[in-house]
């Protein structure tokens, strides 16, 4: 609603500025081309976010002084903060990558964001602009027109930079024009009342725009133009990186607790950053003009010094940062807490920033099938036999565990199953559906997230065929029939086996052993389906048990082998092979 209102305001805003002096036009339509080339750039950047820059982003994040380098590098690339933010949000949701390491990403982007200026004030302004716009623009859509997914990004980023260019053009132009009607340097305020203003009016812009990047364009191109004074512009440009948050706060609204985070840290470090450059400009307005003169660049060129400042601002303000950043990383987890119903478990890992990207949302995917089976599927099991997971985890002999754990648990497997497995397997294939309906997937990722909804279909399958035994290990455990009850036994002491291996299978650095212990289990459980029980077989002639024992023993005789050979492969799929299906997903 919130955002509804504020983009209606913006329309009102405009259409009446447009009413009121047409000569606006022409800066109007730039700063809309240069916003348009800013989308198309970004939508051609993202069909490249499966491969390097992924990995890129994922391994740079386990130290501080990697994150923050890989975050100004891919936003300078990108020219895309926002981007980087999208990416960052998805990999904390999906568990790739820390908070801390995010944090350190989402500064970097601060600093790397500056490298639009550098590129507006060094090269934009200097040339015929429309010259090299026009030829990228040609090429760019030709190659968006094609099939190949990496021939349309690579479209869809030159058409986004001959939108970028073209928009600057217009903007150049618009400001010339508008110069010869209304003069906007007349309203120049100097001193430190000139700052507040300034700043001021650099927020209220870049609201608008919903982007700083296009917001210093918009700076440079009037500076250039002699429509605004410098040290006015340098206020803007503090107003631009302080204006941002408000985009970050109004995407946050309604985002999981993950993006909330990283908002909120987005908006205390701009917010840091400004409130000392507003303190300090004079100062630092020095500081550029004596590197200036190091630098051989003119005192008269106001584009590039504005560059300048605005890169140096950003960097003091990451330095200013790091010392505080474990501190503000604990206070954020602190104050945005994960929503957790206690009654129903919800999922950990998979929330909406997961399907921007094919990476994120497959590692959501395998983390969260984990996070059921080894937890709730291993629990529900286990309490089916009415045996602690803490014995099945131990090293006490199996004959010992089944003698002393008689007792009748009494466990609600339909209620376990309700409040445990049903909404986050739901999820699970919710999401794994959307995923291979909206996202670019290559044939690995595509069988990838095929698998996974395999793996858990046959999750809820085990606990189906838990419920059905439980029933009769129980219902057998209050009969005098001893030779019922070793037969049971043996049902049970064969799942709780198979158990205790998969256990070690996921948790021992030697994974490989008991590999090969679950592949002859598993091996074992095909046959004896295929195969008559010959104990089962020895009561029967005997007299020993009656026709209707012997069919519930047929049944969960078979039932424990399909138990068996699907428990051993949902874990071979999750955890075999030095977790296949997240390669498959890269």
């Amino acid at each position: 609603m919130v955002r509804k209102s504020f983009f209606f305001g913006i329309l009102i805003v405009l259409a009446v500025l447009l009413y009121l002096n047409p000569n606006f036009k022409t800066i109007s339509a730039g700063i809309a081309i240069l916003l348009f080339g800013m989308v198309m750039l970004e939508e051609g950047f993202r069909v490249f976010t499966k491969g390097p820059l992924q990995n890129i982003l994922k391994n740079a994040t386990d130290k501080l002084y990697k994150s923050i380098p890989a975050g100004a590098f891919v936003t300078a690339l990108l020219q895309s903060s926002s981007l980087v933010s999208v990416i960052t949000i998805s990999f904390i949701s999906a568990g790739l990558i820390s908070l801390g390491g995010g944090l350190g990403l989402v500064f970097g982007a601060n600093i790397g964001t500056t490298a639009t200026a550098w590129l507006v004030a060094g090269f934009g302004l200097k040339i015929k602009i429309s010259a090299l716009a026009m030829p990228m623009l040609v090429f760019g859509i030709v190659f968006s027109f094609q099939k190949s997914i990496s021939l349309k990004g690579i479209g869809n980023v030159l058409a986004g930079l001959g939108f970028f260019f073209l928009g600057i053009h217009y903007m150049k132009e618009g400001f010339d024009v508008f110069k010869e009607f209304f003069d906007l340097s007349e309203y120049a305020v100097s001193g430190f009342l000139g700052v507040i203003i300034y700043t001021g009016l650099g927020i209220i812009i870049t609201t608008i725009l919903q982007s700083s990047s296009a917001t210093l364009a918009l700076i440079l191109t009037a500076l250039a133009a002699g429509q605004i004074e410098y040290e006015n512009a340098l206020a803007l440009a503090i107003g631009a990186n302080v204006g941002t948050t408000i985009t970050a706060a109004l995407s946050a609204i309604g985002s999981n607790s993950a993006g909330k985070r990283l908002a909120a840290a987005h908006f205390i470090f701009n917010i840091i950053t400004g409130l000392v450059a507003v303190a300090f400009i004079f100062p630092l307005a020095r500081l550029v003009n004596n590197l200036s003169s190091l630098l051989s660049i003119t005192s008269t060129n106001y584009t590039l010094k504005l560059a300048m400042f605005h890169t140096i601002f950003n960097v003091i303000g990451v330095v200013i940062m790091l010392p505080f950043i474990k501190r503000l990383e604990r206070l954020l987890m602190g104050f945005f807490k994960d929503n957790i119903n206690k009654d129903i478990d919800e999922p950990k890992y998979l929330n909406p920033a997961v399907l921007k990207f094919p990476g994120s949302v497959i590692t959501a995917l395998v983390e969260e099938s984990k996070y059921l089976y080894k937890n709730s599927v291993f629990e529900i099991v286990a309490h089916a036999l009415n045996i602690h997971r803490e014995d099945i985890k131990s090293d006490k002999k199996l004959k010992k565990i089944i003698k002393t754990s008689s007792a009748n648990f009494n466990t609600d497997i339909e209620e376990l199953y309700y409040t445990k497995v049903k909404t986050i397997y739901g999820e699970i294939i919710k999401y794994a559906s959307t995923a291979q309906s909206t996202l670019n997937l290559n044939n690995k990722q595509v069988k990838a997230i095929t698998d996974i909804k395999i793996a858990n279909r046959k999750m809820v399958e085990i606990i189906k065929d838990a419920r059905e035994l439980n029933k009769n290990i129980n219902l057998v455990s209050n009969m005098d029939n001893t030779h019922l009850q070793n037969e049971y036994d043996n049902y049970r002491k064969k799942l709780t086996k198979v158990l205790r291996v998969i256990y070690l299978f996921r948790t021992e650095d030697d994974a490989s052993k008991y590999g090969l212990k679950l592949r002859q289990l598993k091996n074992d459980a095909k046959a004896n389906i295929r195969l008559s029980n010959k104990s089962i077989d020895k009561l029967i002639r005997k007299n020993l048990i009656n026709a209707e024992m012997a069919s519930s023993l047929f049944n969960d005789y078979a039932n424990v082998n399909d138990m068996i050979k699907k428990l051993i492969e949902v874990a071979e799929l999750l955890y075999g092979k030095n977790d296949s299906l997240l390669e498959n997903g890269k």
